[in-house]
C-alpha cells in the first residue's frame, strides 16, 4: 500500500514504526493476551505502560522535577476553561488574566477564559505580514493571574521561536502555554514557564490525550466549580488515575516517545535531533516558497512556523485546480482549516 502524504494538522501523521508496532500488539500486548485497549487500568500491565510513558515524556523533553506530568483528558480547547478553573482564586478581586493573541487558537483561549473571570488583551499579533510584537511592547495588567501564549498557530503559521521571559518585564506571574502543535518539536526552556499542555494527537500521539505540565506551585486550590477529574491538584495527587485515563492514548504516546528517543540526525539524537531536522526541513520549504512564482507567505519571517507552512497562490482562480492535482499526487489536507481555507 502507498501511503499519502497527509498535512493534516491533527489528528495528524503517526511515525509508521510506531503504527506497526501497535499493530503487532493490538490483539496480544507483550503476552498478556490481551489488548491495551482491553487490559484493567488498574492492573500491573497498565501501570507498567503509564510508568515508562511518563518517563520518557520527562526524559526526552528535561521536564524538571518541581513539574508534574498530567495526563488528562478534553484537548486543548478544554484546557482553555480548566486553566482559569485552576488557576484563579476564588473571589470577586482575583486578578486578571493577560493573553497574546498572535492567531485563531489563543483567540478561543482569550475568549473561553472570559466566562471565568477578567481578561485582558495584553498584545495581539499585527496585520500582513503576519508578526508577534516585542515583549516589550506587552501591555501587562499590573500582577496578573497569569500570562497566556500559543507557542505556535497552526492555522495562522506564527511561532514564538523563543519562549518569552516576563521577568525581564518584571513581571512574576506564571505564563501559561497552549503547545499543542509544537510539543516535541524543540526544546523548552522550563525556566520561564509555569503550566504548559497540549492536545497530544498533533505531534505525539492520537486523539483523546491532553498531556499538561504544571508547576508545584500552581496546585493550589481550585474554583469550587471546577469538576473534580479536572482538579490539577487532584489529578496530581492520584498520577492522573483519579478517573479511568485514556489508556490506549497513552500507550500511543508512550511509543511516539520510545521512537522520539531512537532519532537521529547527525551526531544529535532524541529531541535535539528532531529540532535540527524540523530546522532544516522547514528552511528547505520556506526558500522554496520565497523564491516562487506561484507560491506565498505571508508570515513574518522573524516568527514564522517550523511546524507548519500556511502559503497561498498568488493567483486564487488556479485554488482548486492546484487541490485536485495535490490530490491525485497523494498530497492530502493541503486546503487549509476550514475556519480560514
Amino acid at each position: 500500500m502507498t501511503r499519502p502524504f497527509n498535512f493534516s494538522a491533527g489528528p495528524a501523521t503517526l511515525p509508521l514504526e510506531v503504527l506497526q508496532q501497535a499493530a503487532d500488539e493490538m490483539i496480544d500486548w507483550q503476552g498478556c493476551g490481551m489488548s491495551v485497549m482491553e487490559i484493567s487500568h488498574r492492573g500491573p500491565e497498565f501501570a507498567s505502560i503509564l510508568k515508562q510513558t511518563l518517563g520518557d515524556i520527562r526524559e526526552t523533553l528535561s521536564v524538571p522535577p518541581e513539574f508534574h506530568i498530567l495526563l488528562m483528558q478534553g484537548g486543548g480547547l478544554a484546557e482553555n476553561a480548566i486553566v482559569p478553573l485552576n488557576l484563579l482564586p476564588p473571589d470577586a478581586s482575583a486578578p486578571v488574566m493577560n493573553f497574546i493573541v498572535t492567531g485563531a487558537w489563543s483567540q478561543k483561549s482569550f475568549k473561553e477564559a472570559a466566562r471565568y473571570g477578567r481578561t485582558h488583551l495584553a498584545a495581539q499579533v499585527q496585520p500582513l505580514p503576519l508578526s508577534i510584537p516585542a515583549i516589550s511592547q506587552w501591555k501587562l495588567t499590573p500582577t496578573p493571574a497569569y500570562v497566556h501564549i500559543c507557542s505556535n498557530e497552526t492555522i495562522d503559521g506564527v511561532e514564538f521561536h523563543e519562549i518569552p521571559d516576563l521577568q525581564s518585564l518584571g513581571c512574576h506571574a506564571p505564563l501559561v502555554m497552549d503547545c499543542s502543535s509544537n510539543l516535541a518539536s524543540r526544546s523548552i526552556d522550563w525556566a520561564r514557564v509555569g503550566l504548559a499542555y497540549g492536545g497530544a494527537q498533533k505531534n505525539v500521539g492520537i486523539a483523546g490525550l491532553t498531556l499538561v505540565f504544571v508547576h508545584e506551585s500552581l496546585l493550589t486550590e481550585a474554583l469550587p466549580i471546577c469538576p473534580s477529574v479536572f482538579n490539577f491538584k487532584t489529578v496530581a495527587k492520584h498520577q492522573s488515575m483519579y478517573n479511568t485515563p485514556p489508556s490506549y492514548a497513552i500507550y500511543i504516546t508512550g511509543l511516539v516517545f520510545q521512537w522520539l528517543k531512537r532519532q537521529t540526525h547527525g551526531n544529535l539524537t532524541g529531541l535535539a535531533a528532531i529540532e535540527a531536522r524540523n530546522i532544516q526541513k522547514a528552511q528547505s520549504l520556506y526558500d522554496f516558497i520565497d523564491a516562487s512564482d506561484l507560491y506565498e507567505n505571508k508570515v513574518s519571517v522573524e516568527c514564522r512556523s517550523r511546524m507548519n507552512v500556511p502559503f497561498h497562490l498568488r493567483h486564487s482562480s488556479l485554488n482548486q485546480n492546484f487541490l485536485a492535482e495535490a490530490n491525485r499526487a497523494g498530497l492530502r489536507q493541503l486546503q487549509g482549516h476550514q475556519s480560514v481555507g
